[in-house]
């Protein structure tokens, strides 16, 4: 982790249960977080902005590790306050398949929930890693929106579920 983050929420900690939630897709299908509970690890990204230059690389980053994160069977999602339309318009420009969430309506309501909300009012940059059973293992929430999350942390705590 770099000294640019912490390992903490507002409002979660590791070892924490991860709240459930259900938000829409991009393509506007519902995404049920505890749809995954006993099959699959899960991680959610928080974004700030859809067409951001950091968060239209770190998306791509994923997608580029896509075969990665499957072989730690685990599911990974990005989150931010953005449309539904917004998103689909977004993955369209990044060519990428994951699952962009929108907390759009009402406005930051799972943000909020994860204790992930900027000053400013936007999603901070945050990856959170939940394990089969719904536990947090795993809390990495930069300081800056400009800053990228390190998918190598992120890596090696997936390899410890």
């Amino acid at each position: 982790m770099t000294s640019t983050s912490r390992s903490e929420s507002k409002t979660l900690k590791v070892g924490d249960t991860a709240p459930d939630f259900t938000l829409k897709t991009g393509k506007r299908e519902s995404w049920h977080l505890a749809d995954f509970r006993g099959k699959k690890n899960v991680v959610l990204a928080f974004v700030p902005f859809a067409f951001s230059s950091v968060c239209s690389a770190q998306i791509p980053s994923y997608e580029a590790e896509l075969d990665r994160f499957k072989s730690y069977d685990t599911e990974i999602v990005s989150i931010s306050e953005d449309s539904q339309y917004a998103l689909n318009a977004w993955a369209k420009s990044m060519g990428t398949t994951l699952p962009n969430l929108s907390d759009f309506y009402p406005q930051g309501k799972v943000v909020d929930i994860y204790g992930v909300r900027h000053a400013g009012g936007f999603a901070e940059r945050a990856v959170f890693a939940i394990d089969k059973e719904g536990i947090i293992r795993y809390i990495e929430v930069l300081n800056s929106p400009g800053d990228m999350p390190d998918n190598e942390d992120l890596f090696e705590a997936l390899r410890k579920l």
